[in-house]
């Protein structure tokens, strides 16, 4: 059976008329009638019983109504999706993001918004650095990413960026260390003697990456004290005496007591977020969520 026959079937079984339901679908009686004893055939079983003077339902013409009924409406909303997938008004869009992004207020809102103009499209996010956020657009298994590389970030050809939000990375200190009382931006080389709590170096992290840079820039290497998966672990551990760190700004919206943010003396603590994602995907639906994310800058 097909679509036209279980939607030829409804007609009749609704007007309980060939005539009447011929008219109403605009073709001739002829075919009608063909279409609906081929369904019948199919079936193995009379739907319809006519005579001269009246249609009527059989016992299985009225049960098999209702299904027919069901699966055209289930039929008229899929070609409902497909037609609002074309236009950019659903389908599933991943989205990964890096762990200070969510702190941008601008964030939540980009979300938001895409969701109220777009209710029938899905949002899937995924919290991933962003190393493993350019090989998942690479790998098609995410398709836009929230990136904070470090500044030696050149995107791949295969990769268009878009420049959201910056902040600069500023110096964690505990509230109880001989610097934290400094009120002057520090020298990234004053702190060529501490030990340093960061996000692991193996996860592809581009704020692991650009701290390096700054050390090595200052003339010294990194004394990698311990490794945090999480900001607030690595501000907590700070706060214990653990060692120091170098974070973006945005993290001082914590509040965890305990610590100091100082800035550091150098532009290369600037600090960009990109939004990314493959630039041979030009699906509308990426389209509709690079709008919405490019109005909040």
């Amino acid at each position: 059976m097909d679509f036209r026959q279980l939607r030829y079937f409804v007609a009749v079984a609704e007007e309980l008329s060939f005539s009447a339901a011929a008219r109403r679908l605009h073709i001739s009686q002829p075919p009608l009638s063909t279409q609906v004893k081929s369904l019948e055939d199919e079936l193995g079983a009379a739907l319809l019983h006519r005579t001269k003077r009246r249609v009527q339902l059989t016992e299985a013409g009225t049960l098999f109504l209702d299904q027919a009924r069901r699966a055209l409406q289930h039929l008229e909303r899929a070609g409902d999706v497909v037609r609002q997938a074309v236009q950019g008004e659903a389908g599933e869009i991943r989205v990964a993001f890096t762990a200070s992004v969510p702190m941008f207020e601008a964030f939540p809102q980009i979300v938001q918004a895409f969701r109220s103009k777009h209710p029938s499209a899905k949002v899937d996010l995924l919290h991933m650095s962003t190393g493993l956020q350019l090989q998942a657009l690479m790998d098609k298994t995410i398709d836009v990413g929230f990136l904070r590389p470090s500044i030696l970030f050149c995107p791949p050809p295969n990769i268009r960026v878009l420049t959201l939000w910056s902040d600069r990375l500023v110096a964690v200190l505990p509230a109880t260390h001989r610097l934290a009382q400094k009120h002057t931006p520090l020298p990234m080389a004053a702190l060529s003697t501490e030990a340093f709590i960061l996000f692991p170096r193996g996860l592809g992290c581009g704020l692991f990456e650009h701290v390096g840079v700054l050390a090595s820039r200052a003339g010294f290497a990194l004394q990698l004290g311990q490794e945090a998966r999480e900001g607030a672990t690595i501000i907590g551990l700070v706060a214990a005496g653990m060692g120091v760190s170098v974070l973006p700004e945005t993290y001082a919206k914590t509040g965890i007591p305990g610590v100091v943010y100082r800035p550091l003396d150098t532009q290369d603590a600037a600090s960009q977020v990109l939004l990314a994602h493959r630039s041979d995907d030009d699906t509308p639906l990426l389209t509709r969520f690079f709008q919405t994310a490019a109005a909040t800058r």
